[in-house]
Formats: C-alpha cells, sequence, structure tokens
C-alpha cells in the first residue's frame, strides 16, 4: 500500500506542475535578426507571465510604440533587474528579437540605461 500512495503523491505533484511547462511558443519573433531600439520607456509592467517594456522609439519624426516581452519577474530578478529598474521617461537602449511580421513588438535581450551602462547582468557597454 505505501508503494501505491507514493505513486499516487508522485502522480498528483506532477499533474500539480503541468501548468509551469505549458507556455506559448516564441515563434513569432525573428531568432535570427537582432535590433537595437534606442527610446523612451512609456511603462515598465513588473508582473506575470512576463514583464513588459512600452517603448516609445522615434521613426520618421514620429513615436512608433514598441511593446518588448521580456521573462517572468522571478527569472529578471536572477538576473538583476527590480520593479524600478525602468521608469517611464527613461532613455534607454534595448536588444531584442523582433516580430517576424514586422510589427513594432519584440522579444527581450538586453537593455542599456542612457549613460551606456548595462541594466541587469548584462556585462558589455554598448558603443556609441
Amino acid at each position: 500500500m505505501g508503494v501505491m500512495r507514493s505513486l499516487t503523491l508522485a502522480g498528483a505533484a506532477l499533474a500539480a506542475m503541468a501548468p509551469v511547462w505549458a507556455h506559448h511558443s516564441g515563434a513569432m519573433f525573428d531568432a535570427q535578426k537582432t535590433v537595437t531600439l534606442q527610446g523612451t520607456v512609456r511603462t515598465f509592467e513588473w508582473a506575470n507571465p512576463h514583464c513588459w517594456v512600452q517603448l516609445l522609439v522615434m521613426k520618421d519624426g514620429t513615436a512608433q510604440e514598441w511593446s518588448v516581452e521580456m521573462g517572468a519577474t522571478t527569472e529578471l530578478y536572477r538576473s538583476g533587474w527590480r520593479p524600478h529598474t525602468l521608469q517611464a521617461g527613461d532613455s534607454v537602449t534595448i536588444v531584442v528579437h523582433p516580430l517576424r511580421d514586422g510589427s513594432p513588438g519584440a522579444q527581450f535581450l538586453s537593455a542599456f540605461g542612457a549613460d551606456g551602462m548595462p541594466l541587469g547582468k548584462a556585462r558589455t557597454r554598448t558603443s556609441s
């Protein structure tokens, strides 16, 4: 009876973890392209399942809003990010994989402040 109970408990634990494994695909992002965006933070959303940066990027004299998908709060926290790392109005440079369809959205790779210093635990500086 002990073995059966252990198997039942193990099965229940695995079933409870199933939502953790469920995740949407990153296929909408073009991992073969890397784009560097320079702009002003409109909002930084520290939330699960993903954090987001809404970035205003000037294009032909008009501000274009980019939605940049980041990782989960726990992932970002381990990488040195905090809920206050970015504030509305901050000037930043963000390196991303853009959406395949060309719309202004992307997957986050790294970020640098206005001083060129990395945000989080990135180790390289942007070139001026």
